[in-house]
C-alpha cells in the first residue's frame, strides 16, 4: 500500500534555533581537531556521551556540530547527502574569519548573496560549511 503524506500546520510549534548539525567523519581526532582550531568550537557533553558510537559535540556559542564514526553503510562527504551548514557571523568577525582562513592557506569561497555574504569551506572530510554574516 503507498504511503500518502498529508500537510499538517504546526501552528503550536515554535522553534528556539538549529540545535545542531550531524555528520559523520573518517577520523574522528582529525575532525575534533580541525573543527577546534578553524572554528574554535569547544567539546560539551564528553562527561555523557564517551562511548562508543555516541556523538563528539562541539559548538562555538548555540552553533554545534554532532561529530559521529561511521557504520556499515554511511557515506562520508558524499555531495547531496549534506549539501551545508551554516554559521552566522557579525561583520567583524566574518571579515576576520576571512583573512584567518587565508592565511592558513583554507580555500574559501566568497559569495554575494545580496542579503548576505557567505565564505564556503570544506572541512577535513570534505562536508561544505557556510560562514555567513547578514552585515552587508
Amino acid at each position: 500500500m503507498p504511503c500518502v503524506l498529508r500537510s499538517v500546520a504546526m501552528t503550536s510549534l515554535a522553534t528556539t534555533g538549529l540545535d545542531h548539525v550531524a555528520l559523520v567523519v573518517a577520523d574522528m581526532q582529525r575532525s575534533i581537531a580541525w573543527y577546534e582550531d578553524v572554528l574554535a568550537m569547544e567539546r560539551r557533553f564528553a562527561d555523557v556521551w564517551n562511548g562508543q558510537g555516541d556523538p563528539v559535540v562541539l559548538c562555538n556559542g548555540d552553533a554545534c556540530v554532532a561529530l559521529f564514526e561511521p557504520v556499515e553503510g554511511d557515506p562520508i562527504a558524499a555531495d547531496g547527502v549534506n549539501r551545508h551548514f551554516a554559521v552566522r557571523l557579525d561583520r567583524a568577525n566574518f571579515t576576520g574569519a576571512r583573512a584567518a582562513l587565508a592565511e592558513r592557506g583554507i580555500e574559501a569561497e566568497l559569495w554575494d548573496h545580496t542579503i548576505c555574504h557567505s565564505l564556503y569551506i570544506r572541512d577535513p572530510d570534505g562536508h561544505q560549511i557556510e560562514l555567513t554574516t547578514y552585515d552587508v
